[in-house]
């Protein structure tokens, strides 16, 4: 069970630079399209050394699912956004494959990095040069460079980066600065500080015309390579792009420390209770139950209605594949068989479905049901216990 809203407020360490011109224009309407062809390159090579764990962050699991899952899923959902390239070190090249395999994702395909964050993005870069065989992997006009570890991505916002980049070259998303930044001495005192008003912290994403980046990359110098970690410095030093910097919300921060790893998780689960889909099946009883499941879940979260999970022939609603939280009504309580067989189906499909639940209400005490229904079903959503995979609940 899952769902997909950010909501989060905690800056990363920020990477200043003077602050060039901010855009704090108004949202740009989602259902906007673009008319030029777009690419993510995720850079996912990193060990994670300042979480102090063994295992790096992008690949820490959170609900049965890699950190690094619900990034590409962020992207994936973004119906204008291509291919997505993921760049991983070599030791992490199969369980990347066997990620995308597990969890279904789409559009992806994963190249090896370089010993460098810079290293790594070129790795990603030059395979759209390189796969000019590759029907599926086409060199896209605008590309948007992405952290591995930043998973609460908004379309909304990458509307307004990618619109950037192709009027203005290349677009960076910028932050407020929370801590004035100051200068020490090299005996440990106090040099001088900055105005914190003057200055903002670089975040990603940040997006580029793929030819002027691609043309920055090719300038570079070893030196670059070996130390540098700001693209929007690398096509401003190489090609001239000034780039247009674009004020993003709280969410775009980094999943860092160790710390983070359990705000990221928290922060996951409230954004997967947002949303429920109600399947009906076609008694009527069932039907006038789940309207007034609906009226009781509709004070915590949205919730949708549909008859049946699949069409005939054999296609999912829109709503469902929308929807991560799966609720199964049925009124026939001698039907164990069946809805265990469409817990097991629902499993097996690419339906992001973490963990399937059937309620079988009395539709003869259809009040008293409603009200233990619809406890047990936000203890589910919002609890996420993996432990209760596939129950089936009878009240």
């Amino acid at each position: 069970m899952e769902a997909d809203r950010e909501g989060l407020h905690r800056p990363t360490d920020p990477q200043s630079f003077p602050l060039r011109e901010a855009d704090s224009s108004a949202s740009c309407p989602t259902s906007e399209r673009l008319d030029f062809p777009v690419a993510v390159v995720l850079p996912a090579g990193g060990s994670g050394e300042r979480t102090g764990l063994a295992t790096p962050k992008q690949f820490c699991t959170f609900l049965g699912r890699p950190l690094i899952s619900y990034t590409i899923q962020a992207f994936e959902r973004v119906t204008w956004v291509k291919n997505i390239v993921i760049v991983v070190a070599n030791e992490s090249l199969d369980l990347m494959k066997n990620i995308i395999q597990k969890h279904g994702h789409k559009k992806v395909k994963v190249v090896l990095g370089g010993p460098t964050r810079h290293r790594s993005i070129f790795n990603g870069l030059r395979v759209f040069m390189e796969s000019q065989d590759d029907s599926q992997l086409t060199k896209p006009k605008v590309v948007v460079i992405h952290d591995a570890v930043r998973p609460f991505m908004e379309e909304e916002f990458l509307l307004k980066i990618a619109n950037a980049a192709k009027e203005h070259g290349a677009a960076g998303a910028i932050r407020p600065l929370v801590s004035t930044v100051i200068a020490t001495t090299s005996e440990g005192y106090l040099d001088h500080s900055l105005e914190r008003t003057k200055y903002r912290a670089s975040e990603m994403p940040q997006a580029f015309l793929f030819d002027t980046i691609y043309q920055a990359y090719q300038q570079c110098t070893e030196y670059d390579f070996e130390f540098g970690t700001e693209c929007l410095h690398l096509v401003l030093q190489y090609c001239g792009t000034n780039a247009k910097l674009v004020e993003g919300p709280p969410t775009l921060w980094k999943v860092t420390y160790i710390r983070d790893l359990f705000a990221a998780e928290s922060i996951i689960k409230e954004n997967l209770s947002q949303r429920a889909c109600v399947i009906t099946g076609v008694h009527q009883e069932a039907v006038h139950l789940t309207h007034c499941l609906q009226k009781t879940l509709a004070q915590s979260m949205q919730v949708d209605t549909v008859s049946t999970w699949h069409g005939s022939d054999g296609s999912s609603p829109s709503t469902v594949l929308e929807n991560y939280n799966l609720i199964y009504i049925s009124v026939n309580s001698s039907s164990f068989h069946e809805i265990n067989k469409l817990v097991e189906t629902i499993g097996n499909t690419a339906l992001p479905v973490l963990y399937p639940v059937v309620l079988i209400m009395d539709a003869e005490k259809w009040n008293d049901a409603v009200e233990n229904a619809s406890v047990i079903a936000l203890s589910l959503i919002k609890d996420r216990n993996a432990a209760l995979t596939g129950q089936m609940f009878v009240v």
